[in-house]
């Protein structure tokens, strides 16, 4: 963390490692190692959710790895199927289980959507109605307040340390603190070179909401795409590092979580070692970054036809 904060303060005053791994797409048979490695080289904050389905791997490369708990920071999601109110803290102990970790420092709730029941009359992890059609039963802007207060509840028991939010925009953020008895954590967002995001990243900075980037290097030939820009080429080459390692170091200065993902031992490791940048090259990857035109998220489910994100739509 040469010259980078190690962690940032939340509103509770406790310490979110500033840089995460992350696991989503990680596959079983690979994640387990992955994470464990990640555990060796260095990472204390590990980044997971109901829905990639590897948690018991996971888990268990956490329980071998020796590191006392309280050494490190695990988060994971409330995935849609299980908005409920009666669903939350179950699926919250079963995530917590898997993990093996006692507890969750954070939970989010992974969608601002909402999916119904299935044709058993359980929570759907698919949006299926009772004939089996992509449905999606209501938006979470139609009705998320239930499903916030039963996190709340997880807090107020002592369950959960802190709770957040991922995938919401300006406008859904802003009304759902406007409705919180507890404020959300965090927001965990795409954000990456080609999708900086800075309405957002400016407005949570006035607003005292922490943004956690995740895919910060892309995804698939986008990634590739990406790490190949000439401008970040250059400020890899300048200081003598890999261009993955810039563009993380960048959303740490932004103010930002970073999570970085990798099954490849030497990315997991070079990925860790972040560093500040200087301020000329820090500014021209803002400048630049601003530059893409604003359709660049790789991360864009379109659940039943619902307009996820609200695209294009004023956030304000």
């Amino acid at each position: 963390m040469s010259g980078l904060p190690s962690s940032f303060k939340l509103f509770t005053g406790a310490l979110i490692p500033s840089l995460g791994f992350g696991t989503w797409q990680a596959a079983k048979g690979q994640v387990g190692n992955a994470v464990a490695h990640a555990l060796r080289t260095g990472y204390r904050h590990i980044d997971c959710a109901y829905i990639y389905g590897n948690e018991e791997e996971v888990g268990a490369a956490i329980k071998d790895s020796g590191i006392p708990r309280k050494e490190l920071w695990i988060t994971s999601k409330l995935w849609n199927g299980f908005h409920r109110p009666q669903d939350v803290e179950d699926m919250y102990h079963k995530s917590a289980k898997d993990l093996q970790a006692g507890y969750l420092d954070l939970y989010l709730i992974h969608w601002p959507v909402a999916f119904g029941l299935g044709a058993d009359g359980k929570p759907a992890n698919r949006p299926l109605d009772k004939d089996g059609n992509l449905v999606v039963d209501y938006a979470l802007t139609d009705d998320y307040l239930s499903t916030w207060r039963a996190m709340e509840a997880l807090v107020d028991k002592g369950t959960a340390r802190h709770i957040g939010i991922s995938n919401f925009n300006i406008r859904k953020t802003k009304d759902l603190l406007s409705k919180a008895k507890i404020r959300p954590a965090v927001n965990q967002v795409e954000m990456n070179f080609h999708w900086p995001q800075h309405e957002l990243v400016k407005w949570a900075k006035a607003n005292n909401v922490l943004l956690e980037a995740y895919s910060p290097l892309g995804s698939g030939d986008r990634a590739k795409e990406m790490l190949a820009d000439p401008t970040i080429v250059e400020i890899a080459r300048k200081n003598g590092i890999a261009p993955s390692r810039i563009l993380l170091s960048w959303q740490i200065q932004r103010g930002n979580v970073v999570l970085a993902k990798s099954v490849t031992p030497s990315r997991i490791e070079d990925n860790f070692f972040v560093q500040k940048l200087l301020a000329e090259d820090f500014e021209a990857l803002e400048k630049i970054s601003a530059e893409y035109p604003n359709k660049s998220r790789v991360v864009n489910p379109s659940w039943g036809g619902l307009d996820v994100f609200e695209d294009g739509k004023p956030q304000e």
